[in-house]
């Protein structure tokens, strides 16, 4: 099985639009993929260092529809994790930067696409690939961490089809670009718009940019996506008052966007004609798993939805029982063609099938109401969102002792805490979380204690950190 297997029928059809205007129709996007994915033998894994032009989806577009396996990868990523990374996996190939990739030990370069390169590692490929293996993901970006998601293309295929169709996403429809492909989010919708034979505006302007406003203007986008970061820009810019005639819908996910931004984003989209579709998703759902109706966003404006097509949700008690009250807490269970295989840690683990047999506890609690729509409550795992990008708090603090510094993480979304016990050692780690970890300096704060809450264990008493 593949993916991407019938986008030859859009030919002509512009399939991406740069940022200069430049378009890509299918059947150049597809002439491109395939003579990238040529020169990749077979069922091979290959690093895919994603940068924001359509020479990253040409490679992941050839590589899908050849059986070849990309891990989508953050091309910002510190060489030394980067190296950590392909020391675990040990790619038969890497694609990204050619200045990055022309040094790369033992390497050799055998093709081109606009400044982006395919090279060949000559690194000893000692492991088998699962035939349902289509992807690899990482959970968290820009820590380096080894712990990938194994999505299927059965996985790829079902959730594409599912936001296809509660979204009603059209041939017409031109998405533009806000989130990076290695971001579950983002992937989702370049994967929903091509397969439906859509355009894709592809740039790395930022929205606080004017010539974000200019290409989304001069090329007519029906719709973008955010996470809730990029709503509370939105705000500061007066989104309400600009003049967007094209936009039709716009979509959010990537963590709980506060109630009463929410509301005003619906008011304002409510005015001038367009729908406002909340979602949540997890990367071990591939993408997404519920969706809020926009006719029910001014009255359950904390609510997550209901499942989407295809997929269900119920809650499971402490001894993982089913609840069946509506106002009882319990953790989030979502099941459906879309749950991904499950993790893998090293290259070997990429022969395993699937392990969670379409049943994925998500470490979110949440509730129900009478009418059976959810509502997150919490989560019972360590970790949070920044800005939209999953970070687990455990390898964070992990990063930062193995550096030398002793530190404790806590914190909420868009707010990571880090507790060190030595203050002469707050500007070291903030070199290292934001030039090591590519962290933003605005989702972070660095604050100097005198001890760290020890219980008699020695485990960390997160609780007792302010």
């Amino acid at each position: 099985m593949t993916f991407f297997g019938s986008l030859d029928r859009y030919g002509e059809r512009t399939a991406l639009i740069d940022g200069s205007g430049g378009r890509w129709s299918y059947a150049r996007l597809l002439a491109e993929g395939a003579v990238l994915a040529d020169g990749v033998e077979g069922r091979s894994l290959v690093f895919l260092l994603a940068a924001g032009g359509p020479e990253t989806v040409a490679a992941y577009v050839g590589f899908l529809r050849a059986g070849v396996v990309p891990v989508l990868l953050n091309r910002a990523l510190d060489r030394e994790l980067l190296a950590e990374l392909a020391a675990a996996y040990r790619p038969a190939f890497i694609f990204g930067p050619e200045e990055l990739l022309a040094s790369w030990p033992g390497g050799r370069l055998t093709s081109r696409l606009g400044g982006q390169a395919l090279c060949e590692t000559g690194l000893d490929i000692d492991y088998t690939i699962h035939d349902d293996l289509a992807l690899l993901l990482t959970t968290s970006g820009s820590t380096g961490s080894p712990k990938l998601v194994r999505q299927s293309y059965l996985n790829l295929k079902s959730n594409t089809e599912a936001i296809i169709e509660y979204l009603g996403i059209g041939s017409e429809d031109r998405a533009i670009s806000t989130m990076p492909l290695y971001y579950t989010y983002g992937l989702s919708i370049l994967n929903t718009h091509l397969a439906r034979g859509a355009s894709l505006i592809m740039t790395e302007a930022s929205p606080m940019s004017p010539d974000f406003w200019r290409l989304l203007r001069q090329e007519e986008a029906t719709t973008f996506g955010g996470v809730p970061y990029f709503y509370e820009i939105l705000k500061k810019l007066r989104f309400g008052r600009m003049n967007l005639p094209s936009l039709k819908y716009l979509t959010q996910a990537g963590g709980r966007l506060e109630p009463g931004l929410l509301m005003e984003f619906c008011q304002i989209c409510r005015d001038k004609g367009w729908r406002f579709v909340v979602m949540y998703g997890q990367t071990e759902a591939t993408a997404r798993m519920s969706w809020l109706p926009w006719e029910e966003a001014f009255s359950r404006p904390a609510s997550i939805g209901q499942a989407i097509p295809g997929g269900r949700f119920w809650l499971a008690d402490d001894d993982n029982r089913p609840i069946d009250r509506p106002g009882e807490v319990g953790e989030l269970v979502y099941e459906g063609p879309n749950v991904t295989l499950g993790y893998a840690e090293n290259r070997h683990d990429l022969a395993k099938g699937d392990e969670r047999r379409g049943r994925l506890f998500t470490g979110d609690l949440a509730r129900f109401d009478e009418d059976g729509f959810f509502y997150l409550a919490g989560r019972k795992k360590r970790f949070l969102k920044l800005f939209g990008s999953r970070v687990n708090l455990d390898e964070i603090e992990a990063r930062l002792n193995q550096a030398g510094l002793d530190c404790a993480c806590a914190g909420e979304d868009d707010r990571l805490a880090v507790y060190v016990t030595d203050e002469r050692h707050i500007p070291a780690a903030e070199k290292y979380l934001s030039e090591r970890l590519a962290l933003n300096r605005a989702g972070f704060r660095i604050v100097a204690v005198k001890d760290i809450p020890r219980n008699e264990a020695g485990k960390i008493l997160y609780a007792d950190l302010s």
